[in-house]
């Protein structure tokens, strides 16, 4: 089964740019700084301290080159695992705090991408716990440059800081200039999360796990078609699962909501798109016929053109 996963054509749809930056490449960035001062970086405790390590790492690009050196540092990686699609999450919300342009920094990564097999389309991030007026301006953001390679807009970042409530009318702005709506929900929060996304219109969750210990939700998620976009490891590792048992993928699977596997932030959670394909397989025993049709999911819920 292992070099049937690495040769199955795969779309990621939860990808972060931030989060994709190997230390490797801050090294390149950077050569002045020790390889393992900056691999320092990357260790943490819980979900909150992911948080402060994604702002850290996201503080060290700081040029739209950076930006582009990044770029094709992750096409390389994700051409070399047969991904064929990737909507890539770029956190306009942080560009933003780091009070610098955005426009260049977006031409630029739009650039890099163009000269990659794999297509590329772009999903702007504003951070849930920055509040209202930064999620608009990112949301505004996101709209000029609707048809030029951003497909959507979504929100990040903590769940219980930054209430879903609080963004009605930003979402409204978005879904009113023609984006895709998504929402980070039911990661660190339970199923009342992801019925909060739903409210605002997001038609595909990030993560969504606690819509397992929902069963009128998973009815809902099924009956409407919304994907969950499910990274196994990644919550794992920032601690929202205890182990790979208590996982609640099979159990979504199984009960029909529609989902997907993604990777959200591998230089941070050491993992691969192919690789939390072996997940599945191993741990949560899904057969070949299963991976493949969660395999065709991402291109099925995808939000720009999507193909093998």
């Amino acid at each position: 089964m292992a070099d049937f996963l690495a040769e199955m054509p795969k779309a990621e749809l939860h990808l972060h740019f931030e989060g994709a930056v190997e230390a490797e490449t801050l090294f390149e960035l950077d050569p002045a700084t020790p390889l393992e001062e900056l691999r320092g970086l990357y260790r943490y405790d819980d979900f909150d301290g992911f948080l402060k390590a994604f702002g850290a790492v996201g503080k060290r690009l700081r040029t739209p080159d950076d930006y582009a050196l990044v770029t094709r540092r992750l096409l390389e990686r994700l051409e070399s695992q047969n991904v064929r699609y990737a909507e890539i999450i770029l956190a306009a919300g942080v560009v933003l705090w780091k009070g610098q342009e955005f426009g260049p920094i977006f031409e630029a990564v739009r650039e890099a991408a163009a000269g990659s097999r794999v297509r590329v389309r772009w999903i702007l991030d504003a951070v849930r716990q920055f509040g209202v007026e930064q999620a608009m301006k990112v949301a505004e953001l996101a709209a000029e440059r609707a048809g030029r390679g951003v497909v959507a807009f979504g929100i990040g970042g903590s769940e219980e800081r930054g209430p879903a409530e609080w963004f009605t009318e930003v979402f409204a702005f978005a879904k009113r200039a023609g984006l895709r709506l998504t929402a980070h929900a039911g990661e660190s929060m339970g199923p009342e999360s992801v019925w909060a996304a739903l409210r605002l219109g997001a038609s595909r969750i990030g993560h969504g796990i606690a819509a397992a210990q929902d069963p009128e939700l998973m009815r809902r998620l099924r009956e409407e078609d919304i994907a969950l976009e499910i990274c196994i490891t990644s919550n794992l590792v920032t601690g929202v699962v205890k182990s790979l048992e208590d996982h609640p993928i099979r159990r979504l699977y199984d009960a029909g909501a529609p989902i997907t596997l993604n990777t959200d932030d591998p230089a941070m959670f050491g993992c691969t798109l192919t690789g939390e394909y072996r997940l599945a397989a191993r741990y949560f025993g899904f057969s070949e016929a299963e991976l493949r049709g969660i395999a065709e999911n991402g291109f099925r819920y995808a939000f720009g053109p999507a193909s093998y």
